[in-house]
């Protein structure tokens, strides 16, 4: 692995980025640029290296190439526990739209066409630190206890509890739901409009962001995962939760409180 800046314990984890790609050229460029515009950036020409990178430093986000001889971009990306890994931006080559459907499928954050524009790159990678951050927002609605303590919100619906803060999913047995952070994100702004009818792109606007790549099946790969995610053991949820409309879009069907 080569790390093109000096490691620094203090840094911001917002800030330290991981570049995997095998091509030394566009991987030293594209860190070079990420480096002048206030990112510590470290390198990794394959999946080997980009694993002991993650062993050795925490990441705030990666940027995985699919196209890497030996083991390829789609499978690290399947071998990673996306409950505790840094989001990931995938590079997939030009047309190849199946890359980018199995990528989302597997819990990757965003998707970039090679050759990737630095400037295109940089944007999508503030977008997904910035969904990454807690909503203020959300904080400031939280309830104060009578002592002035800080109590923890959460949504709830239908017996499921969702943390917005801690990024958490629990079932109705209080189970901890691994949720990858484009279906947390998904998720989100399903339960904060619930009961309207939302389109795909508003969902993919809401979800990824407006420098997001628009096309129907990503959101109909996520939505799918999701009601796996939120179907019970007793056969219940998934598709009573998150109902298609036909030729509109998809609607959160459950009554959502905020305590």
């Amino acid at each position: 692995m080569t790390v093109l800046s000096e490691p620094i314990e203090t840094v911001d984890l917002e800030t330290r980025l991981l570049i995997v790609d095998d091509d030394p050229g566009i991987r030293e460029l594209t860190a070079a640029f990420l480096v002048d515009h206030g990112y510590v950036v470290d390198v990794a020409e394959d999946a080997a290296a980009m694993r002991a990178a993650l062993v050795q430093q925490a990441y705030a986000l990666i940027v995985l190439d699919v196209m890497m001889p030996g083991e390829d971009g789609l499978s690290v990306l399947r071998s990673l526990d996306r409950a505790t890994a840094p989001p990931v931006i995938i590079l997939s080559v030009i047309g190849e739209e199946v890359d980018r459907i199995v990528g989302l499928e597997m819990g990757a954050d965003d998707y970039i066409a090679k050759p990737a524009n630095p400037r295109e790159l940089l944007a999508r990678i503030r977008s997904v630190l910035r969904r990454n951050q807690p909503r203020p927002e959300t904080i400031a609605s939280a309830p104060v206890a009578a002592s002035a303590s800080w109590v923890r919100p959460y949504l709830r619906f239908a017996g499921w509890r969702l943390d917005p803060l801690g990024r958490q999913l629990f079932d109705p047995d209080d189970v901890i739901i691994n949720l990858s952070d484009g279906e947390f994100r998904l998720l989100i702004v399903l339960v904060e409009h619930a009961r309207r009818v939302l389109t795909r792109d508003f969902l993919l606007d809401q979800s990824r962001g407006a420098n997001a790549e628009h096309f129907d099946r990503a959101i109909d790969v996520q939505i799918s995962r999701l009601r796996r995610k939120l179907q019970r053991s007793d056969g219940r949820g998934g598709d009573d939760l998150v109902r298609t409309v036909r030729n509109e879009g998809y609607m959160f069907t459950a009554d959502v409180e905020r305590r």
